[in-house]
């Protein structure tokens, strides 16, 4: 390497070298982001280091995948073993077990075993879960619709004429 290329010819030089002014920003500066770091290194470590997740969590991890709703939709129909279930998606089948292992660890498939056939099946209880969690939101949405189809009549009889315009 040529010697004007190399890391000698260029010393490291902070900008807080250069100028007391900077120097004191600087490690204000560092002060403050230590601070914040560790702030958040502790509080991160608190609610999500301690906190196991939910089932609810863990369900809609499970859901946010479009080829895992597949393979629900799929198993909705009855039970089906991992070639049948890779059929109509172009991955591998280690891919495809390794969504498996998702669904089965969020409780929405469980696999049997007979003989040398391993079939999945859809398992419901999450599902109830999640469409308990969303009806009490669908009940939200359903009143907000009916006060503002109520609003809009309100307006639209306000903005009647009283007889006939000509």
């Amino acid at each position: 390497m040529p010697k004007d290329l190399q890391a000698s010819a260029f010393p490291a030089k902070r900008a807080a070298d250069f100028s007391p002014v900077l120097r004191v920003a600087s490690s204000r500066l560092d002060v403050q982001f230590k601070a914040m770091y560790l702030t958040e290194r502790i509080i991160n470590h608190s609610v999500y280091g301690t906190m196991p997740p939910d089932q609810l969590d863990t369900t809609f991890a499970a859901l946010a995948d479009p080829t895992r709703r597949a393979i629900l939709a799929r198993l909705a129909s009855g039970e089906a073993s991992v070639n049948e279930l890779a059929q109509p998606f172009a991955m591998s089948l280690p891919a495809v077990s390794k969504h498996l292992k998702v669904l089965e660890r969020a409780g929405l498939i469980s696999r049997g075993r007979e003989a040398q056939w391993r079939p999945c099946r859809l398992e419901a209880g999450p599902l109830k879960e999640v469409s308990d969690w969303v009806e009490n939101y669908r009940r939200f949405w359903d009143d907000s619709f009916d006060r503002l189809g109520d609003y809009l009549h309100e307006l639209q009889t306000r903005e009647k004429p009283d007889g006939p315009s000509n």
